[in-house]
């Protein structure tokens, strides 16, 4: 075999390598009788290392070799390179883009000096239509090659989905944490503000209607976090005349204490006994330590709503997680809706991207061992952020049909043009830029839906609106 650097071809008849292809060929039935007379080939002596198949070269070829090994690597759109198939003396390849009509993606390297037939696609053609063994063995390598590369192709959608909900994770746990540590930090304060007006106001002796009004506006105080939702006009008024209030009667830190009495609820006259009771000239303290209090209680709120969001996260990563589950279990959709748009809550914020939910009244769920149907609203709600302009709006809505419980989730882009709505669901087609989508994105939606829960999945576009709707059968449903 040759040692040098150059891959030496050589024009050869198939009929010459009969025996060789065979044996290649052999789970087919091929005998070498019945190569005579269907073409030449080219004869490549490859030395090791040397790359003897670029996509560059624009060259659609299929391959049989029959002496060394072959790596063959797969071009990425990032310009990496991932391996894909090692081929050993007896294998074929290169029939997925031949059959498929695509354009190279393959380098072919020589791990070790190695000795190859290239057989150009009119060669080709004539053995698949001549040469019913080789067809039986090529179909089948293809059938074999494609499902690998489609379980490879979705197991990295299913990385990508994971990274980018990891990343959003990070930024989404990240801000309850710092609030959680700044409202930690000011309760501190607010506690020795506290024990200061306690021992001071300790000091003196307290009247009967002194005790029952701070009782009464302690009550008022801790029973919720927050009054009733003011419109910003109505809570400037309402501050402005508290603190004028307050002012008016005396209290010290009037306009600092008035907004948060308003924040938490009260009204002057709620406040009205404090100024009747405590006429000894102690209502500044008195106030001033309803408002400590106030403020303490607004910021364990403030704790407590942050970490029930780092809860929420928690739960919501753990229910995308276990989606997987293949038992048989009632699946609540409006809350697998709500677990994904939580995850995805960092990249709608970003975009400033605002979802309306108009969610069935009646019980959202469906008996069924169907997996992973979170990764349906996930690449939908996903295409729909990405589909929206900033400061757009999603919309998602569920009804139920007789026998469906029926999901929408639409965006106000710019559309998906008619020519290309029939093949949005084709694996591997993608309208994203280049590195930005694998194209598996919708067929992993049409499968989920239309294999594992048996249901039916439609698209409606227009300059201004695209819905996917979604139709799964309320019966139970056994994963495919």
């Amino acid at each position: 075999m040759d040692n040098g650097n150059e891959v030496k071809v050589e024009r050869v008849t198939l009929d010459a390598y009969a025996e060789q292809l065979a044996a290649a060929f052999a789970a087919g039935g091929l005998t070498p009788d019945q190569l005579c007379g269907l073409g030449e080939a080219d004869l490549l002596r490859i030395p090791e290392g040397k790359v003897f198949h670029d996509p560059a070269d624009n060259v659609r070829a299929f391959w049989v070799l029959l002496e060394g090994e072959v790596y063959a690597d797969k071009a990425e759109p990032d310009g990496s390179k991932h391996r894909i198939y090692v081929a050993r003396p007896g294998d074929s390849f290169g029939e997925v883009i031949l059959l498929a009509g695509m354009a190279s993606s393959i380098y072919l390297e020589a791990a070790q000096p190695s000795l190859g037939l290239r057989l150009n696609e009119a060669t080709f053609w004539n053995l698949m239509s001549c040469c019913p063994p080789v067809r039986k063995v090529v179909m089948s390598n293809m059938k074999q090659r494609l499902q690998a590369h489609m379980a490879e192709a979705m197991h990295k959608e299913k990385l990508i989905s994971l990274g980018t909900m990891a990343a959003g994770l990070m930024h989404e746990l990240h801000n309850p944490g710092s609030a959680a540590k700044r409202a930690a930090s000011q309760l501190r304060g607010n506690l020795e503000r506290l024990q200061e007006l306690s021992l001071r106001s300790s000091s003196k002796a307290k009247t009967q209607a002194q005790l029952e009004c701070m009782h009464d506006l302690l009550k008022h105080a801790v029973r919720s976090c927050q009054a009733p939702a003011l419109s910003s006009l109505e809570q400037s008024d309402a501050e402005e005349a508290m603190s004028e209030w307050l002012d008016a009667a005396g209290v010290e830190n009037a306009y600092k204490i008035g907004p948060a009495l308003v924040a938490i609820g009260f009204e002057q006259s709620e406040l009205e006994c404090a100024r009747d009771a405590f006429v000894d000239g102690s209502l500044s303290d008195a106030l001033n330590w309803l408002e400590a209090l106030v403020s303490s209680v607004s910021l364990v709120c403030a704790i407590e709503e942050s970490v029930t969001r780092v809860s929420d996260l928690v739960m919501a990563v753990k229910k995308f997680a276990y989606d997987d589950r293949c038992t048989l279990r009632n699946v609540d959709v409006h809350d697998s809706i709500q677990s994904t748009l939580t995850i995805l809550g960092h990249k709608l914020r970003q975009r400033q991207i605002s979802v309306t939910k108009h969610f069935d009244a009646a019980q959202p769920t469906i008996n069924t061992t169907g997996v992973a149907i979170s990764q349906v609203w996930t690449n939908l709600i996903d295409n729909a952020i990405d589909a929206s302009t900033d400061g757009g709006e999603i919309e998602v809505k569920t009804w139920t049909e007789p026998g469906f419980l029926v999901v929408s989730i639409g965006d106000h882009g710019s559309g998906i043009p008619e020519e290309l709505r029939e093949r949005i669901f084709d694996p591997f087609f993608t309208t994203k830029p280049v590195g930005k989508g694998t194209g598996l994105g919708l067929e992993i939606v049409r499968r989920i839906v239309t294999q594992n829960f048996g249901g039916k999945i439609e698209i409606a576009s227009q300059p201004g609106l695209t819905q996917f709707v979604i139709r799964l059968p309320q019966a139970s449903v056994v994963a495919a």
